[in-house]
C-alpha cells in the first residue's frame, strides 16, 4: 500500500530545526509525534531553554491558533474553560470561552497551578471539550495541550498526579543546545520576535488528513503488537517499580510509534520505531518503589527495553 505523504510536514521540522530552534531537533520531532497521534505533551526542563518558543513557533508554522494559562496559585477553573457572564442588554448570560478554546494551548508551569484547577484540564485532554454550568462545549479539532514545568522546583508546587501524567502522550526535555549553536544563539540574542513572523507552512485540511493517515493507513503488525504488549507487561513485574505502563499507555506507545513510522514514510511499524518513542511515551507512567524514587524513570524503562527479545520482520 502506497503512504499518502504530506511532506508539509518535514518541512515543519526542518525548517524549525534549521533555521529558529536550532539543536531542538528532537524535540520538534516528539512535538510533531504528539500532534499526528492526537495527544498532548509534557516538557519538562529549566527554564530559559526554549519551551515557550517551541509551541510558539509550532503554533505559528502550523497556522493553528494558539492560547496561553500562565499557572499561578491563584489561577482559577474558570481561568481555564470561560466562564458566563451576564448581558445586561440581551438579558441573559452569555459564555465567553476560555483559552483552552484553542488548537495549541500553552499551559506554562502547570504544576505551579492548584490541583483544583489541574483538573480543570482532565475533560478538555482526554475528551477534547469542557463543561462549564452544566453545559458542554467542543475543543477545536486539533487540540494539544503543551504543558511546562521545572523539574528542580518545588516551593509553590503541586506535583501532577498520576491521572493527571497519564493525560500527557509523551514528556520530555529540550535540552542544552551543541556549543558551536549556543554561541550563535547568545550573539544574536532573543529570536522570539523572529518567531511571531512565521508564516503557515502547511493547511488545516493536511494537518487532518496527516493525522487521519497516521491512525488508518500506518500498520501495527500482530509482532509489533506482541512487542509493545512485552514492554508494558515486564514494566508490571519489575522489582524497581510499583505500577507499570497501563493499557491506555500500551495504546499510546502504539499510536506515537506509528507516527514515527509516518515520519519515516513508511505505512508499517518496525522495532526502532517503539524503542525510539518507548522514552518519552512510557517513562512518565511509571511509579516507582518508594526506595527507588530517587532513580530516573527513563533509565529503568531503557533497561527494561535492553531484557526484551527485538521481533524479527
Amino acid at each position: 500500500m502506497s503512504l499518502q505523504k504530506h511532506p508539509e510536514i518535514t518541512h515543519i521540522i526542518d525548517t524549525l530545526s534549521g533555521s529558529y530552534l536550532r539543536g531542538k531537533i528532537r524535540a520538534i520531532k516528539l512535538a510533531m509525534i504528539t500532534l499526528l497521534s492526537g495527544g498532548h505533551l509534557l516538557l519538562e526542563d529549566i527554564p530559559g531553554l526554549g519551551k515557550t518558543t517551541l509551541a510558539l513557533a509550532l503554533a505559528n508554522a502550523l497556522g493553528l491558533s494558539f492560547g496561553r494559562i500562565q499557572c499561578t496559585s491563584d489561577l482559577l477553573p474558570s481561568d481555564i474553560t470561560g466562564l458566563s457572564i451576564y448581558d445586561r442588554n440581551e438579558g441573559r448570560f452569555t459564555f465567553v470561552p476560555g483559552p483552552v478554546f484553542n488548537n495549541i494551548v500553552l499551559v506554562d508551569e502547570i504544576n505551579r497551578a492548584m490541583p483544583k484547577t489541574q483538573s480543570a484540564l482532565l475533560e478538555a485532554m482526554e475528551e477534547m471539550r469542557v463543561t462549564v454550568e452544566g453545559v458542554t462545549h467542543s475543543l477545536p479539532d486539533p487540540f494539544v495541550v503543551i504543558a511546562t514545568q521545572n523539574p528542580l522546583e518545588q516551593v509553590g508546587t503541586y506535583p501532577l498526579p498520576e491521572s493527571q501524567l497519564d493525560r500527557f502522550l509523551v514528556t520530555t526535555g529540550v535540552g542544552y543546545p551543541p556549543e558551536d549553536v549556543e554561541k550563535s544563539i547568545i550573539k544574536g540574542g532573543s529570536i522570539r520576535e523572529e518567531i511571531r513572523q512565521i508564516q503557515p507552512l502547511i493547511s488545516l485540511e493536511d494537518i487532518r488528513s496527516a493525522r487521519q493517515v497516521v491512525r488508518s493507513e500506518v500498520r501495527l503488525s500482530d509482532k509489533i503488537v506482541d512487542y509493545i504488549f512485552a514492554i508494558i507487561a515486564a514494566t508490571r513485574n519489575h522489582p524497581l517499580i510499583l505500577s507499570g505502563i497501563s493499557s491506555r499507555g500500551g495504546i499510546s506507545l502504539g499510536e506515537a510509534a506509528k507516527a514515527a513510522a509516518y515520519l519515516e514514510n513508511r505505512d508499517y511499524v518496525i522495532p526502532e520505531d517503539v524503542k525510539a518513542v518507548a522514552g518519552p511515551v512510557g517513562a512518565h507512567r511509571l511509579i516507582l518503589a518508594p526506595e527507588n524514587e530517587t532513580l530516573s524513570k527513563e533509565e529503568v524503562l531503557q533497561s527494561v527495553l535492553k531484557n526484551i527479545p527485538v521481533p524479527l520482520a
